[in-house]
């Protein structure tokens, strides 16, 4: 199997019509035939299913054009990356994250990857929910570092799960809540509530939606913001109380104050996150990378 079998795959069924395929190609229709049916006899079942005027994918088709595009994607990228390090440059890896999410694991991350790839150029990009589901979609970044998206929001994605992050309490040191050794949620209902915003950050907004139905209630929200260190210093002047991972901490240190939930609320999901259309060579080593250092926390 040759890359010039998937090229042709691809184009009848984006075509679904093997003469005009022919010609976006520039090939002679009995050779584009003949090279998809190739393909077919290689893998040992039919990928089309053929009509006098047309042709149509089969289920396992279907499957098939969805690999061969990463395939080919990757192939280009490596091409373009080799091309950049030969004319004198420097590969580029573009990785969207949220720093309160990602604080523990983003460092030791990024040190393993440039040890074993010091060549490329890892450019880091702080961004939003919103802001990242976009640059993975549109191609500006290769893999982002997410809480556990809805399947909404998911959608045209893969998420591989890496770590569990506590839920807790964040408050200023000198709040009445900051000596308590444990909260509880209901206690908390009451409580003036301090948040992200809910256009940019909508898996935190319904992460907290989710949390107080369950105790049949709705979070008295007085305040939201669009990044975490304005959050830290709204909770910190004593405009209200957060609800936050536990590696928050590692952002605000010893401005907040982080307590426990007693019974624990279900911990927040930080994963890996990049589009369907595959994972380039760089984007997989840097994953490697997060994987090796979540499994030595």
């Amino acid at each position: 199997m040759e890359l010039r079998h998937l090229r042709y795959f691809i184009g009848v069924a984006e075509e679904e019509n093997v003469s005009r395929a022919a010609l976006k190609l520039h090939v002679s229709q009995p050779a584009l035939s003949r090279q998809v049916r190739d393909l077919e006899e290689e893998l040992g079942f039919p990928l089309l299913e053929r009509s006098a005027k047309s042709v149509r994918l089969t289920e396992a088709g279907r499957m098939f054009l969805s690999e061969a595009r990463a395939v080919l994607q990757r192939a280009d990228e490596a091409v373009k990356a080799a091309r950049t390090i030969a004319d004198g440059g420097a590969a580029e890896l573009h990785v969207g994250y949220a720093p309160s999410l990602t604080a523990r694991i983003l460092p030791p991350t990024l040190r393993a990857f440039q040890a074993e790839l010091p060549h490329v150029r890892v450019k880091l990009h702080d961004l939003s929910t919103e802001e990242i589901l976009a640059g993975l979609q549109d191609g500006k970044l290769q893999i982002a570092f997410v809480v556990r998206l809805t399947a909404a929001l998911r959608r045209g994605l893969h998420f591989e799960e890496l770590v569990r992050d506590p839920i807790c309490l964040a408050v200023a040191p000198k709040h009445p809540l900051a000596a308590r050794r444990s909260v509880t949620l209901p206690e908390i209902a009451i409580e003036p509530l301090i948040t992200y915003n809910r256009k940019e950050y909508p898996d935190a907004y319904e992460n907290l939606e989710k949390m107080f139905a369950a105790i049949k209630s709705k979070p008295r929200i007085v305040e939201e913001h669009d990044s975490v260190s304005s959050l830290i210093a709204a909770v910190e002047a004593g405009n209200g109380v957060a609800i936050a991972p536990e590696s928050l901490n590692c952002t605000a240190g010893p401005r907040l104050k982080l307590i426990p939930f007693s019974p624990a609320l279900e911990p927040l999901v930080i994963g890996a996150a990049w589009s369907k259309a595959g994972l380039t060579a760089n984007a997989q080593r840097f994953l490697k990378s997060a994987k090796k250092t979540t499994l030595q926390k």
